[in-house]
């Protein structure tokens, strides 16, 4: 490829908006950024106990960001991992959402939160983050993820963050370098992508990597359900809020669900094909989706190289039949990553012993939920480091690869969305801003990507 092309697809690459909002400048490069991302392979810090619950202890008081369902659930998971484990402080963007979070807590394990650790605003990460906690559990819409998890490491705190950790490469290059510098200060991540957390998935990816299946040669990977949850405006919300608090339906607060909830499966796929993609191509479009600018199916192909592809979709389509699609394919047979091998002619050879196939088994299907902060508090209580972030930033960056590939209808390399400055934030988020809210996806149809659009 000549150097004028590789040039022009970068600045494709940078200039795409993918339908975020803001007032001046929507969609910015951040400068000083142009480093590449650099993913690297594990070498510690992924080692599980898989105990049942995490040993005792001094006290550990945790520090939540985000009170919708998912981050009282999870405040509601660290408390069971073990003993001597507090919530001490909670802080949203909203007062309701903190007052039902403190109402759920207080019934679900008699939680209750002082009035002074509950903090209401853009900036309560800061305060929460400044509340005497060990732990932050980061709950938030995924955009602000990053700054985040920057200023829990800066305040050296161990972080439990939900995936995604990113929702575009700007915020994934930034998660690499608070990455590392939380391996330098000793200080354990753990990430929502709850596949490895759960003792079946664990087993049978142990199983494949053992060449239970021969050489992977490729995989199926398929999640198919119905739409998202939706909230009406209401007339004294201003543009921000309005977005904020229907935030999955919005390409700039949630990445589009290839990234937010099709992670899970993106995840298992680079578990078991290991390294990255070479490149993807793909499409999508949306045909029933009424709320934000999210697409509502996706169709990715990942190019591993030497052959092996991995054909990746997701929708989210109501009155459709759902399902989910784990398939791993190898030289020598098949696997369903969620616990199956099949031989080359479909024959069951392996199958995960779930809770009363037999009688006398002692595996039991765990709780990923509980068992992801019984590893976090496991690690930080027994001081053997625990850091699955780099993995996660992975998973997040392909997710970022597919999602770019089916917007613009192009062959997007690893290489190109590594180097991009595509930044979905915008340059002003405040409460009192007018913004154009976006009300269609980033293509009127499928690709290519209309030049007026993306220049």
């Amino acid at each position: 490829m000549k150097e004028n092309n590789k040039q022009s697809r970068r600045d494709f690459l940078t200039t795409v908006t993918l339908g975020a909002v803001g007032t001046v400048g929507a969609v910015s490069a951040l400068s000083g950024c142009a480093s590449s991302l650099n993913i690297r392979d594990p070498k510690d810090g992924t080692h599980l106990t898989l105990l049942e619950q995490a040993p005792d202890g001094e006290v550990l008081k945790a520090g939540l960001i985000g009170c919708g369902g998912r981050g009282t659930g999870a405040a509601v998971n660290f408390v069971d991992a073990g003993p001597n484990l507090e919530i001490v402080a909670i802080g949203d963007a909203f007062q309701d959402q903190l007052d039902k979070c403190r109402d759920n807590l207080k019934q679900a394990r008699d939680i209750e939160i002082d009035d002074d650790n509950c903090f209401v605003g853009m900036d309560c990460y800061k305060q929460v983050i400044d509340s005497d906690i060990d732990v932050v559990l980061l709950a938030s819409p995924p955009v602000f993820r990053p700054r985040e998890v920057k200023a829990a490491i800066e305040a050296d705190l161990h972080v439990f963050q939900e995936k995604p950790v990113a929702v575009d490469p700007v915020g994934a290059r930034l998660m690499t370098e608070v990455t590392q510098q939380a391996k330098e200060k000793n200080l354990c991540m753990v990430s929502g992508t709850i596949r490895r957390y759960e003792k079946n998935y664990i087993e049978t990816q142990r199983r494949v990597a053992a060449g239970q299946i021969g050489d992977i040669v490729g995989a199926n990977i398929i999640r198919n359900g119905g739409a998202l949850w939706w909230v009406e405006r209401k007339p004294e919300w201003s543009d921000l809020e309005y977005m904020l608090r229907n935030w999955g339906n919005y390409n700039w607060l949630s990445g589009d669900h290839i990234i937010e909830q099709y992670i899970h499966e993106l995840d298992v796929m680079s578990w078991h094909l290991g390294g990255h993609p070479k490149s993807a191509i793909g499409y999508g479009g949306r045909q029933q989706r009424r709320s934000g600018d999210l697409y509502d199916h996706f169709s990715i192909v990942y190019d591993y190289g030497n052959g092996v592809n991995v054909n990746c979709s997701c929708r989210q389509i109501n009155g459709c039949d759902n399902g989910k699609v784990e398939q791993i394919n190898g030289t020598e047979g098949y696997a369903d990553a969620s616990g199956q091998i099949y031989d080359r002619k479909g024959k069951l050879i392996w199958e995960y012993p779930y809770p009363g196939q037999n009688g006398d088994n002692l595996w039991q299907v765990n709780n990923p939920y509980v068992q992801e902060l019984v590893e976090l508090v496991t690690a930080i209580r027994t001081g053997t480091y625990l850091n699955d972030s780099d993995e996660q930033i992975k998973s997040t960056v392909i997710g970022i690869m597919g999602r770019i590939a089916a917007y613009t209808g192009r062959r997007v390399t690893w290489e190109e969305v590594l180097e991009s400055e595509l930044r979905l934030e915008p340059d002003v988020v405040d409460f009192y801003a007018n913004y154009d809210i976006p009300g269609n996806p980033p293509l009127a149809g499928s690709s290519p990507a209309p030049t007026e659009r993306y220049g």
